[in-house]
């Protein structure tokens, strides 16, 4: 029987492509980049990086990003950490130590070393890999994978990387179509029908909209793969130049559209959509993609045993509802509710519990997002709040019902979101007694 030239390419396909892919991955070291301030997310990190922030009941904002390399076969990854580094170097420490470094799987922990001759904390993203340029070589990859370590999303970055090396790119940009009127926080790019990128501008004010597609604009996700070569001669001239600020949104992509071969990956689901990719900048968006969680059939699904989201768990308890008198019963409705954690008489909904957290009866949680290990006392009602981690809740205390009166005491976000810190109440971060292992 002979095959027609299209069967024969889908066999070829079929047969070649996953060992492609499994090759490519082998040969691909990806590099995190987890040591951003996160100051737009205020109190919330005034003592943890921004990827080491507590999210969806269990887990760490870093762990979306680390699962999506280990699931897509990457399994050699840098972690770049700087500020408040502490919290985020014990979670990787706790979380990531089953890689098999005798069989080159590793997750390394890259903290800033000032290695240059300036002695210099990082300078910006391209600068924290050009400081780490010699262990980039050291392990001979042919693609190196950038990442921002605090988005949320599920993505296989071997699909990215396929199709960087099938597009013949010195370096691919994973993107996404966003409304323009959101666009302005981001780096939007224009390309051609090849979707090789023509112009990249970070954070404009008035950002182009894709052609044929008025009020849509294509952002970049904070994603990059980039040819070694390519790669490492870009950074070293970057590294030379005074005027630069050593960014990959501001001056690297910008800077070699015209000359290197640039293209972007647009982020699909299987339908052809743009996919689930939330930017957990601001207090807002923290709370909204908890919130967005607690849904029926939320976007993000953390159920996909095909796709599972790997973290550090510590050993609790399962949930704990006890008490059924009316209007002290024990309950709680569209929620996640963690290990460890004990509703005694108490009422949520629509809210995400962390780990050992107590409330005590007749208190009403709705809308809320709650750190590990608070405590929250009887007779109180908390709406449309995040309460950090070990923070002690006084019996009767009434949270976002009255915004001026809580922003006397606490930080009120323009969306109406109040955020509680054990500093807000005059505790310290260990207020809750706890005789036992501090997760």
């Amino acid at each position: 029987m002979t095959l027609s030239k299209a069967e024969q390419e889908r066999l070829y396909r079929y047969y070649t492509e996953p060992k492609m892919v499994t090759d490519l991955t082998r040969k691909t070291l990806a590099l995190v980049l987890a040591g951003g301030e996160g100051s737009r997310l205020k109190d919330l990190t005034a003592w943890r990086a921004k990827p080491a922030v507590p999210i969806g009941g269990k887990y760490r904002i870093i762990d979306f990003p680390l699962s999506n390399c280990v699931n897509s076969g990457i399994l050699r990854i840098g972690v770049l950490t700087q500020y408040k580094s502490h919290s985020l170097i014990r979670h990787l420490q706790r979380a990531w130590g089953f890689m098999r470094a005798e069989i080159g799987e590793f997750v390394e922990i890259l903290p800033a070393q000032q290695r240059t001759h300036k002695k210099e904390w990082y300078q910006g993203t391209a600068d924290a890999l050009f400081q780490n340029i010699d262990i980039m070589q050291r392990h001979h990859p042919e693609y190196v994978l950038v990442l921002g370590g605090d988005h949320v999303y599920t993505m296989d970055y071997s699909e990215m990387l396929l199709y960087h090396v099938q597009t013949g790119a010195d370096f691919t940009v994973g993107s996404i179509e966003v409304p323009a009127t959101e666009a302005s926080g981001f780096g939007v790019m224009s390309v051609d029908e090849e979707m090789r990128i023509t112009r990249f501008t970070e954070k404009p004010r008035n950002p182009d909209c894709i052609p044929g597609k008025p009020g849509t604009a294509l952002v970049s996700m904070g994603i990059y793969i980039f040819s070694k070569d390519f790669l490492y001669k870009t950074l070293i001239e970057d590294a030379g130049r005074t005027s630069s600020s050593h960014d990959f949104g501001k001056d690297i992509i910008p800077a070699n559209i015209g000359e290197a071969r640039a293209m972007a990956f647009p982020f699909r689901d299987k339908d052809g959509d743009p996919a689930y990719w939330r930017d957990v900048g601001t207090l807002f968006s923290y709370w909204q993609t908890n919130m967005e969680l607690c849904s029926i059939e939320p976007e993000l699904n953390l159920y996909n045993r095909d796709w599972p989201i790997w973290t550090y768990q510590p050993q609790y308890p399962p949930a704990k509802f006890i008490f059924d008198d009316e209007g002290r019963r024990g309950e709680a409705i569209d929620s996640l509710i963690a290990g460890g954690c004990i509703l005694s008489g108490a009422r949520v909904k629509r809210s995400v519990l962390f780990f050992a957290t107590t409330v005590e009866s007749y208190s009403l949680i709705k809308d809320s997002v709650i750190l590990p290990k608070v405590s929250i006392g009887s007779n109180c009602r908390i709406t449309r709040a995040i309460i950090d981690k070990g923070t002690v809740i006084p019996d009767g205390m009434v949270i976002g019902e009255d915004l001026v009166e809580d922003a006397k005491r606490f930080h009120v976000t323009p969306e109406g979101i109040v955020l509680v810190t054990p500093a807000m109440l005059g505790q310290n971060l260990y207020a809750r007694l706890q005789n036992d292992y501090d997760g």
